[in-house]
């Protein structure tokens, strides 16, 4: 192992298993103070609904690949987000997330002024396993690169390909870790209007793409040993310098596979009324067709005690013009994410009008 790589592994967090030397100590607390002041996620979960003035804004367009794979530094906030529905030889299913955010720390788009956030866990039908990395731009710790080939990575975690149709997915923490090939097998989905996503009523937004087509096969390592899977996976990819509106303080987001071969990504963002909706139905040959404010309802049916928080673990959701209407359970209702900024993520199962598995995620639940 050459010197480079054994600093890398200093670096882990003490979520990650590893006890950082005293000057990454320093780091970790001043990563802390930036994210929950500033920086990534949601309302309470990062304060993207304040206005911050020089960061660069979204706007309508096309998306230009292989770039578009890459780092935005100008923008205040992105990430590259892998949800993965999973099943074992002998039937059990599981659940993988791997996240690396990208926060910046002031306007500018300069290298050593971005902070850093990668997530990794793997849900079982009874246990949940979480690690975390923080990292500062400009040390060679994280970073995406998108263009001749693909590769995002923070410490030893990465995602990396000869582009981003076919990657290789690795992370690990002190008691689970997980090595998966996606290969692609239909094509990038533009969220929103062809890639620009409203998040509010009043013009919030962002750039967003999907690849929901990943096959996926690797093998998982738990307490007892590697256990070998296939399944399916849904990469997000999303950046933006103001996300949400002032009262808006979190979201509920549902990606779901159905059996059919068609997909529906859709999200609620909660404020003081009835909350802001928006849904991309996904037909099985990748054509999307969006939704506005109003043609997703998600209901909660009940709730979970986790975290000292009533967080819902059952929803019904429906999208009338699809003929939608299901309810999808939590695989694992202890699925939450103790992380520096925390929230709930794991897979779930469909019933109803459609079958099949997806993920939901819920954020600003205080």
């Amino acid at each position: 192992m050459n010197g480079k790589r054994q600093r890398s592994l200093r670096r882990r967090t003490l979520r990650g298993g590893y006890l950082p030397d005293q000057r990454w100590r320093g780091l970790v607390l001043a990563l802390g103070l930036v994210f929950w002041a500033g920086g990534v996620l949601a309302q309470g979960f990062a304060g993207l609904g304040a206005r911050e003035d020089g960061y660069a804004q979204v706007a309508p367009g096309a998306f230009d690949f292989p770039a578009d794979h890459g780092a935005h530094p100008g923008f205040r906030i992105e990430w590259w987000y892998i949800t993965a529905n999973l099943t074992g030889e002998d039937g059990t299913e599981y659940g993988v997330q791997w996240t690396l955010f990208r926060s910046a720390l002031r306007p500018g788009g300069m290298v050593d002024q971005q902070a850093w956030m990668g997530h990794a866990a793997l849900t079982t039908p009874d246990r949940h396993f979480v690690a975390e990395r923080l990292g500062r731009g400009g040390t060679g710790q994280a970073g995406v690169s998108g263009e001749e080939v693909f590769s995002a990575w923070i410490d030893e975690w990465a995602m990396a390909g000869r582009d981003i149709g076919t990657v290789d997915l690795v992370a690990q923490g002190p008691d689970f870790a997980y090595e998966l090939r996606l290969a692609a097998e239909g094509p990038l989905v533009a969220q929103g209007k062809a890639g620009f996503s409203v998040k509010s009523a009043s013009g919030q937004a962002s750039r967003y793409y999907s690849q929901p087509f990943y096959g996926v096969d690797g093998v998982l390592t738990l307490p007892e040993g590697p256990v070998a899977v296939t399944g399916q996976a849904w990469l997000d990819r999303e950046w933006s310098s103001q996300l949400l509106d002032a009262d808006q303080s979190g979201w509920d987001w549902v990606s779901l596979h159905f059996d059919s071969g068609a997909k529906l990504m859709g999200f609620v963002l909660r404020d003081g009324g009835g909350g802001f909706t928006s849904a991309t139905w996904i037909a099985p040959d990748g054509t999307p067709t969006p939704y506005g404010d109003g043609d997703l309802t998600m209901t909660p049916l009940e709730r979970h005690r986790v975290a000292e928080r009533d967080v819902p673990v059952v929803w019904r959701v429906e999208l009338p013009a699809r003929a939608v209407d299901v309810t999808i359970t939590a695989m694992n209702r202890d699925a939450w994410m103790p992380t520096l900024v925390p929230y709930w993520e794991g897979p779930v199962t469909i019933k109803g009008s459609h079958q099949g598995r997806g993920y939901l995620e819920m954020t600003g639940y205080d």
